[in-house]
């Protein structure tokens, strides 16, 4: 049982692909994130000068107090949506990210489960026991990848359900 330099070169060149896939996704995100901030940043600079103008514009006391507490809710709301935001970005890099590593893990157990029946075919004799040993634990590794996504996704449900309920109370 041999490995073709055919068959090394595609797994080298999956391997890239994979890595390259990786990296845009993550500079994508950065980029969002970075669009977001200097947005962000714009806004909020663009609020802090109409506040300035229309509390140095009061005419007394009292109207300034009261310029000044109209701009406190939308700041807050504001704050409150550029954390939506964020936790969307993110949460969308890692539900692509996670499908990236669930199809890799498949294209992985095919490779493996292709690999143990080839050299179960040419195993010598009396070797079965090793063998089932082998598909025993990728088995397992099957079932614990299949329990941690599981458990991966329960937990981004309950952030979400937990970042949504934030959300309702701020409002």
């Amino acid at each position: 049982m041999s490995i073709t330099p055919e068959q090394f070169a595609a797994a080298n060149k999956a391997t890239v692909d994979s890595l390259l896939s990786v990296a845009n996704t993550a500079l994508a995100t950065a980029e969002r994130i970075a669009a977001l901030n200097l947005n962000t940043a714009r806004s909020t600079l663009e609020d802090a000068a109409s506040g300035v103008k229309s509390v140095i514009g009061a005419k007394d006391p009292q109207a300034a107090v009261a310029a000044q507490t109209a701009l406190a809710q939308p700041a807050v709301e504001k704050a409150v949506a550029y954390s939506r935001s964020v936790y969307e970005i993110t949460s969308e890099t890692q539900q692509e990210l996670a499908k990236m590593v669930q199809a890799q893990f498949g294209d992985f157990q095919k490779s493996v489960t292709n690999l143990v029946e080839l050299a179960a075919k040419s195993a010598p004799a009396g070797s079965e026991g090793a063998v089932a040993a082998v598909q025993s634990a990728i088995a397992a590794a099957n079932s614990a990848f299949g329990n941690m996504s599981a458990i991966t996704k329960q937990f981004t449900e309950a952030a979400q359900a937990n970042i949504a309920a934030a959300t309702k109370k701020s409002k």
